[in-house]
């Protein structure tokens, strides 16, 4: 089950700045839609799976939100976030870990998470993610993936390509999709990344 990809994302983040990654985004409109669509309460438990650096947990901080852990598995990627946040850094929970290797400890009215669930290809690595997912999550999971138009590969990576259709049926497992919506990510070179962000809701 264990893999070999932290030496690759180590070194990904010790060569690169973020203006150097195709993923970076100055404002994650999107992924803060979804989260807003919630309505939840600033005390709501919001985990960012592969946060990396990321600006997500700035603008989650800034709208007062209160619990938020984010998990990766490069620990020089949250190194990044963490200076950049400076002292703000100390109210975030930060998580260094392969997501199919994750056992957390709490659960979250949110999982989110931009572009780490379509590098997992293999079947027995997908299914730990949702196995995991299904024990966190109490309330919401959303979920941005490369999709059917976008990237077959990322940073040297093969990914999974998602529809709406493939997405969902995923999920069924325990989830109840609400809604899906295309986006034209356009990275730090100008080059357009087509992304299917799906939400979910949990079943109880």
């Amino acid at each position: 089950m264990k893999r070999s990809n932290k030496t690759h994302w180590e070194t990904i983040y010790a060569t690169r700045d973020s203006d150097q990654l195709s993923w970076t985004q100055d404002i994650p409109n999107t992924s803060l839609d979804f989260i807003h669509s919630f309505h939840l309460l600033k005390t709501a438990k919001i985990i960012d799976i592969g946060g990396g650096d990321s600006k997500l947990v700035d603008y989650l901080l800034n709208e007062g939100y209160e619990d938020i852990t984010v998990l990766d598995i490069s620990e020089t990627a949250l190194a990044k976030a963490k200076s950049r946040l400076g002292e703000n850094s100390k109210k975030i929970k930060w998580i260094v870990s392969d997501i199919i290797e994750f056992v957390p400890t709490e659960q979250y009215e949110v999982w989110h998470d931009r572009a780490t669930f379509h590098f997992l290809t293999n079947s027995a690595h997908i299914k730990k993610y949702l196995d995991t997912a299904r024990r966190a999550v109490i309330g919401y999971l959303t979920i941005g993936t490369f999709s059917q138009n976008g990237p077959t590969k990322c940073s040297g990576l093969e990914i999974k390509q998602y529809s709406e259709t493939t997405l969902q049926n995923q999920l069924k497992e325990g989830f109840s999709k609400i809604r899906c919506v295309n986006q034209n990510h356009i990275t730090p070179f100008k080059m357009s990344q087509n992304f299917l962000f799906c939400s979910f809701k949990i079943r109880v």
